[in-house]
């Protein structure tokens, strides 16, 4: 924190104020300075008081038509009734006290035609809704003279996110108290003077000063492209500093084997049973000059649901196995680890029973470590990757364990990034004698300036082609509340079973709401790892009146009692079981003993059963589009197509309806991610509710401002490259500090 913007309100207006600023986590100068309004009102433009719904909390625009004092018959004191008006609609305003002397000059100040922002909760009394005891303040009522009254009156009025303890004009007050008496010399600018010159931006206590207290809509304008620039600029700044760093490092080269000596990948590359996508070829020569190089490998990759991210991953792997050195696949989770590992050991065949009986004279062995392991079994897990028997180990979170030692740890594959922690990378990281070199995974698309903004620090490739022989998947909404054509999904699923196929059926939660401890509905606890839906369960505009959430053990019991399923084995897989009835859930199904398997999203990444061609997704409208294209991607994996059906209670029209069709219409991930992006916050985007803290971007779009991150990329590469530790830049230094402390930069490694 730089300048005077680290000195705590407390400090600056006093206990009585600044306590109730700190409920919203405003607690320092800068805290305040940072919480920009929301919106601005136009004293010209009144809010439409028909679109207030009651116990909504409400700041509106609207002009006074009335006010009068009385004493009440009923009981004793007196009321004030006022009521502000839209010009078409009105609404009522109350006020009590002991005697209606007290009620004077609220009467006083409400006459009629003055213009005001009124703060309260809707309510309604005898069909009239009401403001009880609002907080109110008057435009112009405070100036000094005409004049300045009629100018304050003509402003732009900052609208700030607030609470019903905190009203936007008791924020815009507090504002307006530390900011006035600041100076050039309080106030210290992140943004180089070469740089705000080149682009025109004004200095930082200026844009302050437009963007709370504007004369025109055009300074608050301008004021807020400056301040989207210095988030895009500090941040930018953060990660060409981390860039740079990784170019520093040292790492162990693993070149390609010559011809004619053995070769794991070579061999791999021989017996693979179809041809390498154009992509798959091209990401993996950049993949293999990079870990040929001294320096750590440092890439994304990212690519469409089924887009062969495994097979690139593992020519990766066996390049650094062939190299003398050992590469380490971190899965968020059990599932997915054991997934992988079956995976892995089907795709190497021989190769992947180095020193048993059939196995390839040159081969190397594939180590799963889970927690669930038993003692034996992790104990050969555990020498495998001490003693470099093993060439590739796969585990979730115990590869991190001080008890996991590696001969000589070479490759870093992390899958589904956003699941892990920083500490968790480097935890992995700090395994090997030098840096080891460093492959993300991801399957959820990324548009492009989503990855600027957060793989700033990796070099990204993408995967964008299917491998030839999948017949791709239709998509389909279905309304909740029409019974043919729930029955027709059913039929659907019993046809498809029939032909020799297997069957999804994902539902969000666990348990049903009669399963659940008495007192309440469901919690999180009832989620497995839905960071999009607990978002979106209370009051996604899909309607007032939504039905419970279904739950995997009802839908099971339900499904087993539906004539067009009679005789199939319908299984379950959800995160509370333990970890062997996962696996043997997972195992049942992938043999053809479960047609079909009720899960939770456990089954949203990597899971990859070829005959399972149908899912039926329920409560689809609750999820983001992203994991809906996740979880629609377990399905069509094989030669026949797949079919998607997407059980929806959204009402047409609303943004969750729109993402469900959105689905239903396109498999371009890519561009359902910056579909997905433009409907939600970009903080839930990027991450911010897995890292449980609000995003450091505040203002920054990273959709609409594409143009703006680049340039603030460009700059902000340029300065550190000529000064890698900043130390001609204190003020750029302190903001990464500030804006970047120990959980952002967890938030940037997660988002």
């Amino acid at each position: 924190m730089t300048g005077r913007e680290g000195e705590g309100l407390t400090k600056v207006l006093g206990a009585r104020s600044a306590g109730p600023l700190a409920k919203l986590g405003l607690v320092t100068v800068g805290d305040l300075l940072r919480h920009y309004p929301r919106r601005y009102g136009d004293p010209g433009t009144l809010t439409d008081m028909d679109r207030l719904a009651l116990g909504e909390h409400v700041t509106v625009m609207a002009r006074v038509a009335r006010a009068t004092v009385r004493t009440m018959r009923s009981r004793a004191g007196a009321m004030l009734s006022a009521v502000v008006t839209d010009g078409r609609h009105e609404l009522a305003l109350t006020f009590f006290a002991k005697r209606a002397g007290a009620l004077r000059p609220h009467e006083d100040k409400l006459r009629p035609g003055r213009v005001g922002l009124f703060t309260g909760v809707v309510s309604e009394y005898r069909g009239t809704r009401q403001l009880t005891h609002p907080d109110y303040v008057l435009v112009g009522v405070d100036a000094d003279d005409a004049e300045e009254a009629m100018f304050e009156a003509s402003r732009p009025i900052p609208i700030y996110p607030a609470s019903s303890s905190v009203p936007s004009w008791r924020i815009q007050r507090a504002v307006r108290t530390v900011l006035d008496p600041l100076t050039e010399a309080d106030v210290e600018d992140p943004v180089p003077d070469e740089v705000r010159a080149l682009h025109g931006l004004p200095g930082r206590l200026d844009a302050l000063r437009a963007i709370h207290h504007p004369v025109d809509q055009r300074a608050w304008q301008q004021a807020r492209h400056r301040f989207r620039f210095e988030e895009a600029f500090v941040l930018q700044a953060a990660l060409a500093q981390r860039r740079a760093h990784a170019a520093e490092q040292e790492a162990t080269a693993r070149p390609l084997r010559g011809p004619g000596e053995p070769s794991l990948l070579a061999d791999f590359d021989a017996g693979l049973p179809f041809t390498l996508t154009e992509g798959q070829a091209s990401v993996g020569e950049d993949l293999a000059h990079e870990l040929s190089q001294a320096r750590p490998m440092q890439r994304l990759l990212q690519g469409e649901v089924g887009s062969g991210k495994t097979v690139v991953a593992l020519r990766a792997m066996l390049q650094v196995v062939d190299a003398g050195g050992q590469a380490a696949l971190l899965a968020p989770t059990e599932v997915l680890a054991a997934q992988h590992a079956r995976t892995l050991r089907s795709l190497l065949g021989p190769l992947a029973e180095g020193g048993l009986l059939g196995g390839a004279a040159h081969g190397t062995r594939v180590a799963l470590l889970t927690g669930s392991l038993g003692a034996a079994a992790r104990k050969e897990a555990l020498l495998q990757a001490a003693g470099g028997e093993a060439g590739i180990v796969v585990g979730t979170h115990a590869l991190l364990g001080d008890q996991v030692q590696f001969a000589d740890l070479g490759l870093v594959v992390v899958d589904e990034q956003h699941r892990f922690g920083v500490e968790q990378r480097d935890a992995l990281r700090a395994k090997g004698r030098v840096a080891p070199h460093v492959l993300v995974m991801t399957a959820t698309p990324i548009p492009r300036t989503v990855a600027m903004t957060v793989f700033g620090d990796l070099e990204t490739s993408s995967l964008t082609q299917v491998p030839a022989g999948r017949a791709g998947i239709t998509s389909h909404v279905v309304p909740a509340g029409n019974p043919r054509w729930m029955e027709r999904t059913w039929s659907r699923v019993r046809e498809e079973v029939d032909k020799g196929h297997r069957a999804y059926v994902v539902c969000p939660r666990i348990h049903p709401d009669d399963d659940l401890p008495a007192g309440g509905g469901a919690t999180a606890k009832d989620f497995d790892d839905v960071p999009d839906l607990l978002e979106l369960v209370d009051g996604d505009g899909a309607g007032d009146e939504r039905p419970p959430l279904r739950a995997v053990l009802e839908v099971a019991d339900m499904l087993r009692e539906t004539p067009a399923l009679a005789g199939l084995d319908v299984g379950v897989l959800h995160g509370q079981m333990a970890p062997a009835d996962k696996e043997s859930a997972m195992a049942r199904f992938a043999a053809g003993e479960l047609q079909v398997l009720v899960s939770t999203t456990v089954i949203e990444v990597g899971v990859d059963v070829p005959e399972a061609t149908v899912m039926v997704v329920f409560d689809a409208d609750r999820f983001g589009l992203s994991q809906l294209h996740q979880l629609r991607g377990r399905v069509g994996r094989g030669a026949a197509p797949g079919l998607c059906l997407l059980v929806s209670t959204a009402q047409p029209g609303t943004p969750a309806a729109t993402r469900v069709e959105a689905l239903a219409e396109t498999t371009d991930g890519f561009r359902l991610a910056t579909l997905d992006l433009e409907l939600r916050s970009e903080g839930d985007v990027l991450g911010a509710a897995q890292s449980g803290r609000s995003s450091s971007l505040r203002l920054l779009r990273v959709v609409q401002d594409a143009d703006l991150i680049a340039d603030a990329r460009r700059e902000a590469t340029a300065v550190v490259d000529a000064d890698l530790e900043l130390g001609s830049h204190p003020e750029l230094r302190a903001a990464i500090a500030a804006q970047l402390d120990d959980e952002q930069e967890e938030f940037l490694e997660r988002a």
